[in-house]
């Protein structure tokens, strides 16, 4: 079962159609996945534990890790435990709840698209490489704030890892 926390962004059914698509050729365990979400205020991390997740994603939303809700304790609680995917603001969650900074991005990206590189693993299988990636963010983790603990899975020419 795949877990969201929605911070109360339209574009998180947006992503729960995508997963539910699976590409030819995925895992068995990507086919027709049971998908299950809930806002960031209306769900705890036990509730969410106690139902056994083997993955969690984040979602985008309109404020920062401080006021994603649960968001930030999820992450704590479930990470080396199940696979965790941040979109956006589910990304700079991943990136404070493990002491990064998020921080004004340089160069402001709203409604640009950038060529994605990747690793053509989890998330990326079968994708192009590089793919055309919709970018919409004014912030960031700052990269050198972050533990060697993790594995930079994608990236832009501009602006680093993803």
């Amino acid at each position: 079962m795949i877990v969201i926390i929605d911070n109360y962004d339209s574009f998180t059914f947006n992503i729960v159609q995508t997963l539910a698509a699976a590409p030819p050729g995925a895992p068995a365990d990507w086919q027709q996945p049971d998908i299950r979400v809930f806002r960031n205020n209306k769900i705890t991390v036990q509730e969410i534990a106690d139902m056994a997740p083997d993955r969690l994603l984040i979602s985008p939303g309109p404020c920062t890790p401080k006021e994603a809700g649960i968001s930030v304790e999820a992450i704590q609680y479930f990470s080396g435990k199940i696979p965790i995917l941040g979109v956006c603001l589910g990304h700079q969650s991943i990136g404070e709840a493990f002491g990064g900074k998020v921080i004004r991005a340089g160069r402001v990206m709203h409604g640009k698209t950038s060529p994605m590189h990747h690793d053509n693993r989890g998330v990326f299988f079968g994708l192009d490489n590089p793919f055309a990636g919709m970018r919409y963010h004014s912030l960031v983790v700052e990269e050198a704030t972050l533990p060697d603990c993790f594995e930079a899975t994608a990236h832009t020419d501009q602006a680093g890892w993803l």
